[in-house]
């Protein structure tokens, strides 16, 4: 099968070379090669990822030279309250490692999205909030949405350039929603990194990147995964269903299973039972979740792509606003 390349990837987590290299010593092997440093912890719920690039990583993982963190609650709902305070702490925690050498005296604050589409619309409407929070952060910050080329016509990254090179800012933060290659992880995940970002590049839509290199300083990206491309759908939905016939397998008749009495849930660690389902599903029970991705995207080729987002989509988006500009809110002013 040829490398096809359907669209790139938002989450740096979600890359070949991330997922290829799972363990300590596979991870030891890949920083000193490749210059690409991992480092997985846990705060409270929060799933934390560090991914440091040196310039010589660049290449393997087919990301820009910096630092990403991802930090994930796999449980998360958005009427998780306390779930959600947790996850702002991390967040804010982040922020403060990231720019503990920058001055944050003067912070442009963009945006970026379509309001009027909901899994889009999380940069443009926490920019909404903001204009409501206290004289203080407005003092400090020129907050600003600039719109999407459809409804403007212009580059967004002319718009944030033009507004960079006025006010001069010591750090620029886009705010802007992202695409995953799990729909276990949609809207349950956030990204923040120092390199930039590309609009569009996660929907096979990329426009001109906002970053210090077309801005003239400091940019970093706070992502939220809204949207799964259709193939990501299919595979999950494959890898659901041979994890749960080899977990019929494994339990057998076990009282447990007379015992249960809700839907199954996927988990990570269920092996599929390969030579079980083969006689079944034929060969390709032997492919890696990444192969089986390749191919529906390879047979979809020339149909109409569909993204997919939550059906409640409101309610993620209504409690990401909050919490996003209060993320701002609290760490600039406390800077």
């Amino acid at each position: 099968m040829e490398n096809f390349k359907w669209s790139t990837v938002d989450l740096v987590d979600e890359t070949t070379a991330f997922i290829n290299h799972k363990t300590e010593e596979e991870r030891e092997t890949l920083r000193e090669s490749n210059g690409i440093d991992i480092k997985e912890t846990w705060e409270n719920i929060v799933k934390v990822t560090e991914v440091i690039v040196s310039q010589k990583g660049e290449e393997h993982i087919g990301k820009k030279e910096g630092t990403y963190v991802t930090l994930s609650v796999p449980t998360l709902d958005p009427y998780d309250q306390e779930g959600l305070e947790m996850f702002e702490e991390s967040i804010i925690r982040t922020l403060q490692k990231l720019h503990k050498k920058e001055s944050l005296e003067k912070v442009l604050i963009i945006g970026l999205g379509n309001r009027t589409i909901t899994p889009d619309a999380v940069g443009p409407m926490t920019i909404e909030q903001l204009h409501n929070q206290d004289e203080l952060i407005q003092d400090r910050c020129m907050i600003y949405a600039p719109g999407v080329t459809a409804q403007t016509g212009y580059e967004t990254s002319e718009f944030v350039k033009a507004l960079a090179d006025r006010i001069k800012p010591s750090l620029i933060i886009a705010i802007d929603a992202l695409a995953t290659n799990s729909s276990e992880r949609l809207c349950k995940t956030v990204q923040i990194t120092n390199t930039g970002i590309q609009p569009g590049a996660g929907v096979g839509n990329a426009r001109k990147e906002i970053s210090l290199e077309t801005m003239g300083c400091p940019v970093t990206a706070i992502g939220l995964p809204t949207v799964v491309d259709g193939p990501v759908l299919i595979t999950d939905a494959i890898d659901t269903m041979f994890k749960y016939i080899s977990a019929q397998i494994s339990e057998g008749k076990s009282p447990s299973q007379a015992l249960s009495v809700s839907a199954y849930t996927p988990n990570e660690d269920t092996k599929i039972q390969t030579e079980a389902l083969m006689p079944i599903f034929g060969d390709w029970v032997k492919w890696d979740k990444e192969e089986r991705l390749q191919l529906f995207q390879e047979v979809l080729t020339g149909q109409q792509r569909l993204f997919v987002t939550p059906k409640n989509i409101d309610d993620w988006l209504s409690a990401y606003i909050n919490m996003l500009s209060s993320v701002c809110t609290r760490w600039i002013s406390n800077a």
